[in-house]
């Protein structure tokens, strides 16, 4: 015995007979075009889709959401969410995330430039604390002299000035096109 079970809908005559017309095209029947229909969709489905009904798996439908966007527009997500190295969807998630919440969120790729910035700066505060150690306990120090620590500052001052610049061009990335003009 089969444990299988009908599905049955109502469409109009026009689209009875322009889905029959493709399953004839492919060589199926409109049951056998039908089945495989659902199955390909129920393959791409997510688990949240997939899920028992009730609240629980409305609620996590319901977190999906479709949009349309004009061709131009889709063109300009297209390189947006390339240059930040993240899919179009993904960009538009974080985007609107960004939006409702009031963030300059940093896309992956820039974070990993601060952290190596951050790292840079905490080795260079490792050295330094390293020579003064040695200076309070009386030990010669030799290196750095003035012109030294002149440069450690100088490059203190450049990574400040880098990273406040990569943060003011992140937030501006993400209001660009959307600022009032006013």
């Amino acid at each position: 015995m089969s444990d299988g079970t009908h599905l049955t809908t109502w469409v109009t005559r026009e689209t009875k007979e322009r889905f029959a017309a493709v399953a004839r095209h492919q060589g199926l029947s409109d049951s056998a075009l039908l089945k495989r229909l659902v199955e390909l969709m129920l393959q791409g489905a997510s688990a949240a889709e997939v899920g028992t009904p009730g609240d629980a798996g409305r609620a996590l439908r319901d977190s999906r959401l479709t949009v349309r966007i004009r061709p131009d527009d889709q063109l300009l997500l297209r390189e947006r969410s390339a240059a930040r190295g993240m899919a179009a969807a993904t960009y538009v998630s974080v985007l609107t995330r960004a939006h409702l919440r009031g963030l300059a969120p940093l896309p992956k790729a820039e974070w990993l430039l601060l952290e190596k910035s951050v790292s840079e700066i905490s080795r260079l505060g490792r050295n330094i604390n390293q020579i003064a150690r040695a200076a309070n306990r009386g030990e010669p120090v030799t290196a750095p002299g003035r012109n030294d620590l002149m440069y450690f500052i100088k490059i203190c001052e450049g990574l400040r000035d880098y990273t406040h610049g990569l943060l003011q061009a992140n937030a501006k990335a993400w209001r660009q096109g959307y600022e009032d003009p006013r």
